[in-house]
């Protein structure tokens, strides 16, 4: 009589406890999965409902998503590892760059229709881009973590205080009126004293008198609300601090939800719009219309995508070495191309890029737990909260202000990752790793400090150029290539990985 050994990656656990290990993977991802489409939904001045079906398409997607890679469809996606999939910060930057030069439901199916492309071309390089790890060592992977980070912090801040920068100040229109009415009038009086003197009545210049008035926002950095977005944050260092295991795995969740009871209860948050959503309702394909392909969009989706694939890598090769369960090159490749259909999937619904989460990752080494099943029923779980219109609408309820507390933990955590994993390059050795780090994060600020560097350039180029996360990605592998050539370092890259839990 012979048995069969199942490996623990195959191992189908109880109902109960594979249900409940499921919801901890979903609630560990969760504050992260829902930021992104708030982020771009916010950015494309989109209505509340309609952010609100961007975070259920999200999570409809992720489900979906999560149960291709976990079960795997076919030999050609999925690889079969305890993977929750998410959406990736590593967009965000490219696609509030699309949003704020189309804003409203036209610039989402742009956004939609690059995500699709991308898509598309991800799934036909991915056997290529599983061969391209040692293009990727830790000193390029480090880099583009921490500017991912730096980048989104701009985002936290500005939950925080109620609002992107340039919403601090609006004209003072009665002053300008007044100032424009007084620059008339001197004006005329100039032009009715050259014509006293003889003078030919040319038309005069108005110029006025200083410049143009500005009043501030009383809603801008309202002090009650930075109180509230501090309360979060200091909410959540004390669960990080006083807490372990699972309830400090989603302290920032928990911080969210303190913050909304603190804003329910000074009357800074309703359910005027969860009251008015469906109990239930499917996420449909198309809801925004049918996308628009933009050739230099798309390109800038597949940069994206090429350094999502290579994150993925580095998280499949962790994972394997985590669970003890060897991948083969096909079955590396395979999981890659389930981050294409992901994606080409989320612009089919409504939704965004995909990638393995890296926090998921991170619990996996922590409780133990290996089996791909929990995964799984993570996944039916993200399914079903996707098709609860009611939970999207009371996220998007949330006052930014309570996200803001949340945002700065959550991108300073990806920024710190990023930190974390350039900390383990060798900068005594191989001095040229300073000048790649130095330089990548200085192209990669450039959007950050100096938001319109590209008004002389073509417009078309113009959302390629500004991301700082992709100029950032750019330089790092260029600059790698140019200083150490095509050396790998297949090992530091899948321990950058298992360092990589915050984004």
């Amino acid at each position: 009589m012979t048995t069969t050994t199942v490996h623990p990656v195959d191992e189908r656990l109880p109902t109960g406890r594979l249900a409940a290990l499921g919801l901890q993977h979903v609630l560990v991802m969760y504050a992260g999965a829902i930021a992104v489409p708030l982020i771009v939904g916010r950015a494309l001045k989109l209505t509340p409902e309609q952010v609100a079906l961007l975070i259920s398409a999200d999570l409809f997607a992720c489900g979906i998503v999560t149960l291709i890679q976990s079960l795997g469809m076919t030999k050609w996606f999925g690889i079969k590892l305890p993977v929750m999939m998410g959406v990736t910060f590593a967009a965000v930057g490219p696609m509030v760059a699309f949003a704020d030069a189309q804003p409203g439901v036209d610039g989402a199916r742009a956004i939609f229709g690059a995500i699709i492309g991308a898509g598309v071309i991800s799934m036909i390089i991915a056997p290529i881009v599983s061969k391209m790890l040692r293009f990727f060592p830790p000193v390029v992977t480090g880099t583009i973590i921490a500017i991912i980070g730096i980048s989104l912090m701009r985002v936290g801040v500005g939950w925080a205080m109620g609002g992107p920068a340039n919403l601090a100040q609006s004209v003072d229109v009665p002053k300008l009126v007044a100032m424009v009415d007084g620059a008339k009038a001197t004006a005329a009086a100039a032009a009715a004293s050259a014509v006293a003197a003889g003078a030919s009545a040319a038309a005069p210049a108005i110029k006025l008198a200083g410049s143009i008035p500005m009043v501030n926002n009383p809603n801008y950095g309202a002090l009650d609300n930075m109180a509230i977005a501090g309360a979060v944050l200091v909410f959540i260092l004390l669960l990080v601090k006083y807490t372990k295991g699972f309830v400090a795995n989603i302290s920032v969740l928990l911080g969210i939800v303190a913050g909304c009871a603190v804003a329910i209860a000074m009357g800074k948050m309703n359910f005027d719009k969860v009251g008015k959503a469906h109990w239930f309702d499917v996420v449909t394909p198309f809801a925004f219309g049918m996308p628009t392909f933009d050739i230099v969009m798309i390109l800038t989706m597949m940069l994206v995508m090429i350094v999502v694939m290579i994150e993925s890598t580095g998280m499949f090769l962790a994972l394997s070495d985590i669970t003890g369960k060897k991948i083969s090159q096909p079955e590396l490749a395979a999981g890659l191309r389930t981050d294409g259909l992901g994606t080409l999937i989320g612009g089919i619904f409504n939704t965004f890029p995909y990638t393995s989460f890296s926090q998921n990752v991170g619990l996996v080494g922590i409780t133990g737990v290996k089996s791909r099943w929990v995964c799984v029923a993570g996944g039916v779980i993200m399914l079903v909260f996707g098709m609860l219109p009611k939970m999207a609408a009371f996220v998007e309820s949330i006052p930014t202000f309570v996200l803001g507390g949340a945002g700065l933990v959550m991108f300073g955590m990806v920024a710190a990752t990023g930190i974390r994993i350039l900390s383990t390059v060798d900068y005594k050795g191989d001095r040229n790793n300073l000048y790649i780090v130095a330089l990548s994060i200085g192209f990669g600020m450039i959007p950050l400090v100096a938001p319109r560097w590209t008004q002389q350039m073509a417009h078309g180029w113009q959302p390629l150029l500004e991301s700082g996360i992709l100029l950032t990605a750019v330089a790092a592998v260029v600059l790698n290539i140019f200083f150490n050539g095509a050396k790998g370092d297949a090992e530091g890259s899948i321990e950058a990985a298992k360092a990589a839990e915050a984004h």
